[in-house]
């Protein structure tokens, strides 16, 4: 019988979606996350994501020529995934203490600024990436608890990612 994985190396053209041998003997709390993404010669942008057993939809918005969002564009992709751990780590901090808290929100938001006292502000390098997160937390807290919880929402692990140097390294396959 076929496996999923087996097909989905077939019809992808992934290397393989089986586990090393040094991976099968961990855990899966420390295994290493492994996402499949695919964009098909007859798409323009529409692409699609696999993240074990989750699916998702990524394209560039209809301002784009070929663009025709069907799905967040990676940019949106990124603060979602920011959002998204920010407001996990605050609500486990906020159990681990046995705060009440309500609903959590965050609004985030991408720009790119020119760097303080740019001396060539001309020069499109000298632009950084900004994000901007708006974090709106219910439940009565304390001042303290309000600002604490601030605090560990800069500790949650894809900010702390994004601050900090990450190399990437790229290889090309047949």
């Amino acid at each position: 019988m076929v496996t999923l994985e087996q097909l989905l190396c077939y019809f992808f053209n992934f290397q393989s979606l089986q586990k090393s041998p040094k991976l099968q003997s961990m855990s899966e709390e420390t295994a290493e996350k492994i996402i499949h993404v695919h964009l098909p010669q007859n798409e323009p942008f529409k692409t699609s994501l696999t993240a074990g057993d989750h699916h998702l939809i990524a394209d560039e918005p209809n301002h784009v020529i070929g663009g025709r969002n069907l799905g967040p564009d990676p940019y949106d992709l990124l603060l979602m995934s920011l959002g998204a751990c920010t407001v996990m780590t605050i609500k486990m901090y906020a159990v681990r203490r046995k705060w009440e808290i309500g609903d959590i929100y965050i609004e985030l938001r991408h720009q790119k600024n020119h760097i303080d006292d740019c001396a060539n502000c001309d020069n499109p390098n000298s632009k950084i990436d900004f994000i901007e997160k708006e974090i709106i937390i219910k439940g009565e807290l304390t001042e303290t608890q309000r600002e604490k919880l601030l605090d560990i929402s800069k500790k949650c692990p894809v900010h702390r990612t994004l601050l900090f140097e990450t190399r990437i390294e790229s290889t090309l396959s047949n």
